[in-house]
């Protein structure tokens, strides 16, 4: 990619489900339009509780690929002429499987991609394998006005070849809807500007906003250049930012931005690498009182 594209995008720190969704839902995005945002990015299955707060399985948590949650979201947009990131518990009909599908929808409300979280936890709060299973998915590369982009649902960040994935494909911003605890953010931080800058790509966090069921979900939004550095960092429910693709390529060309991609050496041992399955937490198998 050569040249510089622009993308003014909003993180929204707010859900929405139950009575009124949709008309909260419109006024934010009404509200982005005046600021001539172009994209709202949303958090973490934010068309809902939050779900894995408990291991209680329910059909109607998970719905079709063009199901209620997603032809709101198309709806507002449409409206409102603002491209939105939202998400759902997505199940495939020929399966029954359930997944943790992110989709992008444009000022249309035309679909541009999806994305099914990849690496799920399982732990008290976030009891995510009992309610989904890993996408099927690779790593799809998206766009939107002139900017590659791709996404990394939450803990997908934390293993960050993806990240390095998407852009190597030419990703120049991934999107990372979350639901993080607060006490937690030094954490994601660290590895959003570590990945950020050997990937050389802008990511744009939003984390849902306040406890929920008992699990002290809450946390800034944040944006972090190409560079490795945070740009923009607060609790603000709507904060907006440029995303300029100069910055990418500024950043390749400095160390350690323009060292090789060695993707078949990288292939290569991989293909010699066992899948290492999910090692469960230390305290997941102890009683309740302990």
């Amino acid at each position: 990619m050569s040249g510089s594209e622009h993308l003014r995008l909003a993180l929204l720190s707010e859900v929405f489900h139950g009575e009124g969704a949709a008309e909260r839902l419109a006024t934010w995005l009404d509200r982005a339009r005046t600021l001539s945002v172009q994209l709202v990015v949303l958090p973490e299955l934010a068309l809902d509780p939050w779900i894995p707060a408990t291991r209680e399985l329910r059909d109607e948590d998970a719905e079709l690929a063009d199901g209620p949650r997603r032809r709101m979201v198309r709806a507002a947009a449409r409206e409102f002429g603002v491209a939105v990131l939202g998400s759902a518990i997505v199940r495939d009909p020929s399966t029954g499987q359930r997944y943790n599908q992110a989709f992008l929808v444009d000022g249309t409300g035309a679909e541009r991609g999806r994305y099914s979280k990849l690496h799920i936890p399982q732990e008290p709060g976030f009891w995510e394998t009992d309610h989904y299973a890993p996408g099927p998915e690779t790593f799809s590369l998206m766009g939107l006005h002139g900017v590659p982009l791709g996404i990394q649902i939450c803990s997908d960040i934390n293993r960050p070849q993806g990240t390095h994935i998407l852009a190597a494909r030419g990703a120049r911003l991934v999107l990372h809807p979350r639901a993080t605890e607060s006490d937690s953010f030094d954490h994601w931080r660290l590895v959003m500007r570590a990945t950020a800058r050997t990937a050389t790509v802008w990511i744009a966090s939003v984390n849902r906003p306040r406890p929920e069921q008992g699990v002290s979900l809450g946390g800034p939004s944040v944006v972090v250049d190409p560079t490795g550095e945070v740009v923009a960092e607060g609790y603000q429910t709507l904060m907006h930012w440029d995303i300029d693709t100069s910055r990418n390529e500024e950043a390749s060309r400095t160390y350690p931005g323009y060292l090789g991609v060695r993707s078949d050496v990288y292939a290569n041992a991989w293909n010699e690498t066992l899948p290492r399955e999910m090692v469960p937490p230390l305290h997941e198998d102890r009683d309740d009182d302990e």
